[in-house]
């Protein structure tokens, strides 16, 4: 993991150009495109550059320092491509590398996390359920927000392996995937868990395949909304905030270091964006030996 330096030196605008700079919206694959999706309801005036790293998706499989370099790479590139401010829209980069990528970055970050804090505000029967990567859920950060507010609620937390890969082939609602929903969330209602947390920004789009199986037996906890609030704050902290004017609204730019089939369908499906995907080469130094052989 590369070592902490100091501090950058914030960007600075000039007068006018918050307005036209886009923000950044990151994640290992397409999950965060749900967090997109709250934003442009939020933020409807924000230009938006959205990166998927689906080449080396899922974060969840991969160790700690492999996340680091990659949030970092991509982060750096957002920048150079003139974006104000980044929302790291991946629980799991977020829970590993944030810290580090806030201290490297000129621009202000935002990350999301579990929404624990809701649901032990929320749930009547004191016991909640986690769906989130194993990366997620071993990660200090993960932690510290148990003991915080967690001391009156039991979480039941579950590793949801395989569904970020459904996502990412645009599987929302195969047999195969119901199966295997079912086997994570059953233990949870026959311990009397009420709420479900959904601690990865790809399993809001397995909404309604839960809702089939849970019923209204579970609250599902969706963080997107507060993070897309949370990004208004900090735009409107740093004076970023872009000129209200929805006659000119930019349509979302995304790309993709995959091949970006996957994103452009989704974004289609669930989102209704009708938007080319481009793909790029972003290099960082664990990828840099992989990724000049395939140049």
């Amino acid at each position: 993991m590369p070592a902490l330096s100091p501090s950058p030196t914030v960007r600075t605008f000039t007068p006018g150009a918050a307005s036209r700079a886009p923000v950044g919206i990151f994640d290992s694959g397409l999950g965060g495109l749900s967090v997109l999706r709250a934003v442009r309801a939020q933020l409807p005036d924000e230009a938006i550059l959205y990166v998927a790293d689906s080449l080396y998706a899922p974060y969840g499989e991969r160790d700690d320092d492999f996340i680091t370099d990659r949030t970092l790479a991509i982060g750096q590139w957002l920048v150079e491509q003139g974006a104000k401010a980044l929302v790291v829209a991946c629980n799991t980069a977020t829970a590993q590398s944030i810290a580090l990528v806030r201290e490297k970055l000129p621009i202000p970050l935002v990350g999301v996390e579990p929404g624990v804090k809701p649901a032990a505000l929320q749930s009547k029967t004191r016991v909640a359920g986690v769906l989130a990567t194993q990366v997620t859920l071993r990660s200090a950060r993960f932690q510290a927000l148990l003991e915080r507010y967690a001391a009156d609620c039991r979480f039941l937390c579950q590793p949801g392996h395989g569904l970020v890969q459904a996502v990412e082939r645009c599987d929302v609602g195969s047999a195969e995937l119901r199966a295997l929903l079912h086997g994570y969330l059953q233990p949870m209602l026959d311990a009397g868990a009420d709420t479900l947390v959904l601690g990865c920004t790809h399993y809001p789009f397995l909404d309604a395949a839960i809702r089939d199986i849970v019923g209204d037996r579970l609250m599902l906890i969706d963080t997107s909304v507060a993070i897309a609030r949370q990004l208004e704050r900090v735009l409107d902290q740093h004076g970023l905030r872009a000129a209200r004017d929805s006659a000119n609204t930019v349509a979302p730019r995304f790309y993709s270091t995959g091949d970006g089939t996957h994103q452009q369908q989704l974004a289609a499906t669930l989102l209704h964006l009708e938007a080319a995907v481009e793909r790029v080469r972003i290099v960082s130094p664990r990828t840099a030996a992989s990724d000049s052989q395939a140049a």
